[in-house]
Order: structure tokens, then sequence, then C-alpha cells
């Protein structure tokens, strides 16, 4: 039988071997989603027809071809805020229950195009406006370590079918932290991209003022590294487009970096740090040292110094969705939505004028550093149904939680969160590596030694 939580580049070697058939791939994990999603709402549409297809297509694939396909094999979903011509696209939002997209988005083009089987789209809160991912259309996304904890958000749905084994890689999207989140939340390795490293291509040219990225959720570096080389790239008129990186990221989870300098940012005025998870922190830093690398503390608080700024982006992002019928939105993006409809344009101006100027200077005072280290996530995974449920202190809670994570997606710059141990209570802890400005290939491979460092690959939860 095979193993649900095989890693993708290994089950990519199975079935371009032939040791494996495709189609006993796609059924094994669609055979799995039937047994484990009721209880954990990870995909909000199942799409076996779509897996078929992309069988029939590997089946027919010649080896030399199989051979430059990342995903060769390997099943995957798409967050449900992805274009899909041919499968609903509901961005977690009644309003958009039976919606179907005009075009299938470039990333969905590309990831069909990378040898992957599509199992379906995954849950996501209403239109990514939820650090957990609940409330919404979509069922609440649990925690395989915990079903009473969410499994995190945006891309709740994407981390909790990986981290259960439904299938080895998912896409997931960040805007404010929403693949860094939910990745810490279920023992996870999420990237997020420089900006301008995947388009978003025929959807939107920017989201939230360029702060948003799509990227991939993984159980290693190496996995992760393989489904980002297949979802890299830019598109024609894109309004921001990064250089291609020299060679496959994959390659760079191989490497291991020469002795580098890091900094260090363990504390923020925007909430407290758990003590778990800050021992846990101090003790990755640690695990850095000892492979040779110099780790600085530096007295830096982003999100203290982006926050008033990058809520009114955020706040105007989630306002400019289109809602015909506002009563049956959750209630805390309904709130979020009516007041982005009131932000005047040359306040929105303002605002992103401001983040781009805090930005600039939040990466100089980095720039005499290789990478920077913080925690990913100010305390493990909540209880679902407990965060940001009142509108009106719903802000200070959301980014109490997530002030390590949001900061980077104003900059622009790469970031990985990696798995860091368990709590006492049995839920995952992360620490979170941010690169230097378009350096995906210095985090994966830092973040491949930490991993070698702090073996975590084999660790699964208690879902079965």
């Amino acid at each position: 039988m095979l193993n649900p939580y095989i890693e993708a580049w290994e089950l990519r070697e199975l079935v371009r071997k032939k040791e494996i058939a495709p189609r006993e791939v796609a059924d094994f994990y669609l055979k799995r989603i039937e047994q484990l999603n009721p209880k954990l709402g990870a995909f909000m549409t199942v799409t076996p027809e779509h897996a078929a297809t992309d069988v029939k297509k590997i089946e027919q694939t010649s080896a030399v071809d199989a051979a430059r396909l990342p995903l060769f094999g390997v099943p995957y979903s798409l967050k449900d805020l992805v274009w899909t011509k041919d499968i609903r696209t509901t961005f977690g939002s009644k309003n958009y229950e039976n919606w179907r997209a005009p075009a299938d988005a470039e990333l969905a083009i590309r990831l069909r195009n990378s040898g992957g089987i599509l199992l379906g789209k995954t849950t996501t809160p209403e239109f990514g406006s939820r650090p957990t991912t609940e409330c919404g259309l979509c069922p609440p996304a649990r925690n395989p370590w915990n079903l009473e904890h969410t499994a995190g958000g945006s891309s709740g749905g994407s981390a909790s079918a990986v981290a259960s084994g439904l299938h080895p890689v998912a896409q997931g999207s960040d805007g404010g932290g929403s693949i860094r989140i939910p990745s810490a939340c279920c023992g996870l390795v999420g990237i997020k991209p420089s900006r301008g490293r995947i388009t978003f291509a025929p959807s939107a040219g920017e989201g939230w003022g360029g702060f948003s990225i799509t990227g991939p959720i993984a159980r290693t570096v190496r996995d992760a590294a393989l489904m980002l080389d297949a979802m890299a790239g830019s598109a024609a008129g894109d309004p921001y487009a990064a250089l291609p990186n020299a060679r496959p990221f994959v390659e760079s989870a191989n490497q291991r970096p020469k002795k580098l300098r890091l900094a260090a940012i363990s504390q923020t005025a925007l909430g407290s740090v758990d003590l778990e998870m800050l021992a846990a922190f101090e003790s990755a830093c640690a695990a850095f040292r000892e492979m040779g690398h110099t780790v600085e503390p530096i007295r830096l608080d982003p999100g203290k110094m982006l926050i008033d700024h990058v809520r009114t982006v955020v706040v105007a992002g989630v306002g400019a969705n289109r809602i015909e019928n506002p009563d049956l939105m959750d209630p805390m993006v309904r709130s979020t939505w009516e007041w982005g409809g009131k932000i005047l344009a040359v306040d929105y101006i303002r605002a992103l004028t401001q983040v781009h100027n805090i930005a600039r200077e939040i990466v100089q005072t980095l720039m005499p550093y290789d990478a920077l280290l913080t925690p990913t996530i100010t305390r493990p995974a909540v209880k679902l149904g407990t965060l940001g449920m009142n509108p009106e202190t719903a802000g200070a809670e959301i980014y109490g939680w997530t002030a390590f994570v949001f900061p980077y997606n104003s900059t622009g710059q790469p970031a990985v969160t990696l798995p860091n141990g368990l709590s006492k209570a049995g839920l995952p802890l992360a620490v979170q590596v941010v690169g230097r400005p378009y350096d995906e290939a210095g985090i994966i491979a830092l973040g491949a030694a930490f991993e070698e460092a702090r073996p975590w690959r084999n660790r699964k939860p208690p879902i079965d």
C-alpha cells in the first residue's frame, strides 16, 4: 500500500520509473480524501474527473518529457481562490457558491502542465480574509494534530490536506501570512515567494496592493521547492516580475550554506509571544549557531512600524470585492468589506506610499544580514471559533497573532516557515526564515539545513 505521507519527489520517481501507476496514486488519495475530509474540512470541491484526465495525460507522456516535469504523477490541490474555468471557484463566499471563472488562472495551467494530478480545491475563509479557515461558505478547516483547533488560514484547507496525507503538496496564497500561518499551525513547510515570482494572470494584476503572492505548502523543504519550480514565472504585462532563478529551486535544497550572518527578532509590540513558542525559537537559534552561523538579536519591530498603513491597504482590498447580497457574508468579513468600501482613493494611495517607504527602511536595515529569523506566529494554533469573532476586537487579535508574518508581504521578501517541535499540548511550533529580496534559493538552502539538524518529516498527526 502507498504511504500517504510519501514525499512528492519520491512519489514522482516511483511513477516515472513505472514502479507505481498514476491511476493507483490518484485512486489511493481520492479514497483517503473520501474517508478523512468529512472530519477535516480540507477540500471544498473534489474533482475525480479532472484527476482521471490528468492520469490519462500522464500515461501518454514519453519518458523524455516525464523527466523534465517537476510534479510528474504527484497529486496536488488548488486553493478555492484560484480561477478554474471548469471547476467552481467560490472564494469561500456564499455569494459565489456556484460561480464559474471565465478562464483558468495561468497558475492553474502551469500546474496542470507540470505533470501533476489535480484532486480538487481546498477550503478558504471568505475572500481569504481570515487567518483561520472558518465562518464562510466552506466548512472549518481542522488541524489534524487536534481537531478542535484551527488549521490556520487563509490556506487552511491546503495545510490540513497536506498534514493529513491527503496529498503531498498544495498551492496556497499569502496576503498577510496565509501560507505561513497554516503551515506553522499544521507542522508543515510553507514558502511565501518574492513579490512578482508567480503571476496572478489573468484574474488580477496584484492582490492587496502587491502584498499577496501564491506559493507551495509541503511536508519538507525539498517538496516545497519542487512545487515552487512548477509555479514560478511571470506573465507578459505583470506589474511585478521577478527575474527567473538561474537554476531550479529544488537544487538549493541539496546545498548547505557556508557561514551566514543571521538577524533575529523574537518580540513585537502587537502581541505577546507564547513562552513555549519563544523557547522553541531560542532553541532554533541555537541550532543555527551549531551549524556555524552567527545569530544576532536586533531591535526592530516591522509589524508595529507597518500596522496602521497595512490595515488600510488590506481593508480596501477586501472592500473591492463585488457582493450582491451582504447578508450572506461572514459578519467579520462583512464588517471589513463595508469599512473598505468607505476608504477614499487618496487615503489608500497615502497608506500604500507609507507602506512602501517603511518597507524600504526595513529591507535596508536587514541588508547587512543574510537572512532574518523570527517565530512564525506568536502562539500555536488557536481553537476554532475563538479568534476574530468580534468585529470590534478582531483586528487587534489577528495582527497580534500574525505580527511576524504580514510585514514581509509589505516588503516583498521571500519567507519560509519550518516545523520547530511540538508544544506540551501536542500542537506544532514553528520558526520563520526571511530572505533578502528575491533570494528564495538562500532560504531554501538554509531551511533544508535546519530540517536536517532538527528532523521532523517522520512525525505524523494522530488522524488515522
